[in-house]
C-alpha cells in the first residue's frame, strides 16, 4: 500500500496541465533561459541530494558517540526544525494555494480548508498510531505470554511499546517530509528562471539537512534493521532530486496556477503540515521533555531549549528565500 501511494504521488503531477483563466508570470517568461535553468537544476539535484544525504547522516553517526546529552540536543534542534516546517514553510504554501484569486469563487468560500486538512490530518495521524502502536503491543504481548515471567514480561513489554513508537513515528514523520519535498522538487523543476533558481539551490539544500537531522533522529531511536534504514534513508535523499526531475519533465505543460495543481498542492501541504506539526509538538517535544534526565536538570532544559530555539529560528530564516 505504501509503494502504490508513493508511486501514485510522483505520477500526479504529471496529470496538471494549464487549466487556470489567470495570466501566465511574465517574469519568468521574459527572463527565462532554457539551458541556463537546466545547468542549475542539474547542480540543485546534486546539491540537495548531498546536503538531505547529510542531514539524515549526522543523528546518525551521532550516536555513536558516549556522549547522549549532545544527541539529546541535536533531537531537539531537529524537532525545532521540523515545527517550523511545518507552521513557517508548508502551512503558508497551503493557504497560498488554497486561496489563490485563480480558484475565483470556489466550493468552500471562506472556509479555512488549509487549516481544516491539517487539523483532519493531524487527529487522523494520532488516530493511526495509537491503533498501529496497541496492534503491534498486542501481538508482542501475546508472543511473550509463555517465555517470560510476569517482572521479565513487564519490562520487555515496556521496552517493546517504546520501540514501537518510535518505530510508527519515524515511518509517519518520512511520510509527510516526502508529500512536501515532491512539492518543492516539482516547483523548482518548472521554473525557468535562472534567477529564481540560483538562491533556491542553497535555501533548499539547508531546508533538506536541517529536515534530514529531524528524520535521522527518530530513526536511529526507532533501532531499524540495517535494511530498513537504508529504505528510509535512501528514500528522503531522493524524494527532493526525484521531484525536480519531474518537474523538468512536465515544465513545458505544467501550469502551477491551474484549478487542479492549486487544489492537489494546497491539500497535499496542508495534510503535510498537520503532520509535522503534530509529530514535533507531541512526538518529539512533549516526549523528550518528560524524559527524566530532562526532568531533573534545569541546566539540561535551558540548553534544550535553546536548542529548540535554533532550530526554530534557522528553519524560519530559509523561509525568507524557500
Amino acid at each position: 500500500m505504501n509503494v502504490k501511494f508513493l508511486f501514485l504521488l510522483f505520477l500526479l503531477p504529471i496529470c496538471i496541465h494549464g487549466e487556470c483563466t489567470c495570466e501566465e508570470n511574465s517574469g519568468d517568461l521574459n527572463n527565462s533561459n532554457k539551458t541556463q535553468a537546466l545547468i542549475f537544476k542539474l547542480i540543485a539535484i546534486a546539491s540537495i541530494l548531498a546536503a538531505g544525504a547529510l542531514g539524515v547522516c549526522i543523528p546518525l553517526f551521532g550516536k555513536m558517540f558516549k556522549s547522549s546529552d549532545f544527541f539529546l540536543l541535536v533531537k531537539f534542534f531537529a524537532a525545532g526544525v521540523i515545527l517550523a516546517t511545518g507552521f513557517v514553510h508548508v502551512f503558508p504554501d497551503a493557504n497560498e494555494s488554497l486561496e489563490n484569486p485563480c480558484l475565483g469563487d470556489t466550493a468552500w468560500g471562506d472556509f479555512p480548508l488549509a487549516n481544516f486538512v491539517a487539523m483532519l490530518a493531524a487527529v487522523l495521524v494520532m488516530m493511526g498510531e495509537t491503533a498501529i502502536t496497541n496492534y503491534y503491543n498486542n501481538n508482542t504481548v501475546e508472543d511473550h505470554m509463555h517465555v517470560h515471567t510476569h517482572t521479565e514480561h513487564g519490562h520487555a513489554h515496556g521496552s517493546s511499546e517504546v520501540l514501537v513508537n518510535h518505530k510508527v513515528m519515524s515511518v509517519v514523520l518520512e511520510a509527510g517530509i516526502v508529500i512536501h519535498s515532491v512539492i518543492i522538487g516539482i516547483s523548482l523543476g518548472v521554473s525557468v528562471n535562472p534567477k529564481t533558481i540560483k538562491p533556491l539551490i542553497v535555501a533548499l539544500s539547508f531546508h533538506q539537512m536541517f529536515e534530514g537531522m529531524g528524520l535521522g533522529s527518530c530513526i536511529t531511536e526507532a533501532k531499524f534493521k540495517v535494511r530498513k534504514v537504508a529504505v528510509l534513508f535512501i528514500l528522503f535523499s531522493l524524494t527532493t532530486p526525484i521531484g525536480i526531475a519531474i518537474g523538468i519533465g512536465i515544465s513545458n505543460t505544467y501550469d502551477e496556477n491551474s484549478h487542479l495543481a492549486l487544489i492537489l498542492q494546497g491539500i497535499l501541504n496542508a495534510a503535510s503540515a498537520g503532520i509535522l506539526i503534530y509529530m514535533a509538538l507531541v512526538d518529539l517535544l512533549a516526549m523528550d521533555f518528560m524524559k527524566s534526565k530532562v526532568q531533573k536538570s534545569s541546566k539540561l532544559q535551558v540548553i534544550a531549549f535553546v536548542s529548540i530555539l535554533l532550530g526554530l529560528g534557522c528553519m524560519s530564516l530559509l523561509a525568507k528565500w524557500a
